[in-house]
């Protein structure tokens, strides 16, 4: 397998994943120059992808969704409670392209295995990815306001986890956020901060984990060294910190390209 963070922040997220021969993007709310062009420098075209996973329906993860299905003739695959509420977003996609998946089941798009799991957001119907190609797995989690059982259960034993790693506590609730907003970002259906990243990654990798991207972090509320040194500081309390790679992916520029 190979992964690549294309972009990943408030601006807009979308996540390249590669298996065999199967090449999918995990949202796509950005433009579709922006991302064809990010695409371009890891070797791929737009045209190889085969199909776009939607995690859920804000617009930070769907902006280019509908004109790259159009342009490129690339399917969607998306719940049923996603697709109700961005349909009229997206403009017009073609039926045979708009591919509605169950959130519990299982699915296949070329030789890559998904399997989509509930987060914790305020959006509807939102999921989180499990994407598996012969022996390795990627497990996605962005937008999500906690890591419940079933959350942690699909993302064991994963070679690669991407992780929201969103905010700073101190810096949101010093920041210039009105209240209600500061509280909806804390909530349970809003976004993981730091800290609690930081604590299920140091679990999961006492568990064999040792590739993580930290991902979708605020513009207003954090900084890519501070998340950081937040992970690395509790993965060196538990003396871990030579046993995993832990990477902040970018709002504006690719990650590194990771080969599984």
């Amino acid at each position: 397998m190979r992964f690549c963070s294309l972009y990943s922040g408030s601006s807009g997220n979308c996540l390249y994943v590669e298996g065999s021969y199967g090449k999918i993007l995990v949202d796509a709310g950005l433009s579709g120059i922006k991302i064809s062009s990010a695409l371009k420098e890891i070797d791929v075209s737009i045209q190889e992808v085969n199909g776009i996973l939607i995690t859920h329906d804000h617009s930070d993860h769907i902006k280019g969704a509908g004109i790259l299905s159009r342009k490129y003739n690339i399917p969607l695959y998306l719940n049923e409670g996603t697709w109700n509420i961005i349909k009229d977003q997206v403009g017009k996609v073609k039926d045979e392209n708009v591919k509605i998946f169950d959130s519990s089941k299982s699915f296949d798009i070329e030789d890559l295995h998904i399997k989509p799991f509930p987060i914790n957001h305020d959006a509807s119907e939102p999921v989180g990815f499990a994407v598996y190609c012969e022996k390795n797995k990627v497990s996605i989690v962005t937008d999500t306001g906690t890591v419940d059982e079933v959350i942690y259960s699909h993302v064991m034993e994963s070679d690669l986890l991407v992780m929201e790693s969103n905010h700073d506590v101190n810096m949101l609730m010093a920041g210039r956020y009105p209240y209600f907003l500061k509280k909806r970002i804390q909530g349970d259906l809003g976004h993981l901060s730091n800290e609690c990243a930081a604590e299920i990654i140091v679990s999961l990798a006492e568990q064999g984990l040792n590739r993580v991207v930290l991902a979708h972090l605020s513009d207003e509320n954090n900084f890519p060294q501070l998340a950081l040194e937040t992970t690395m500081n509790q993965l060196r309390a538990n003396k871990m910190e030579d046993e995993i790679s832990v990477e902040v992916a970018s709002r504006y520029t690719r990650s590194n390209i990771y080969n599984l």
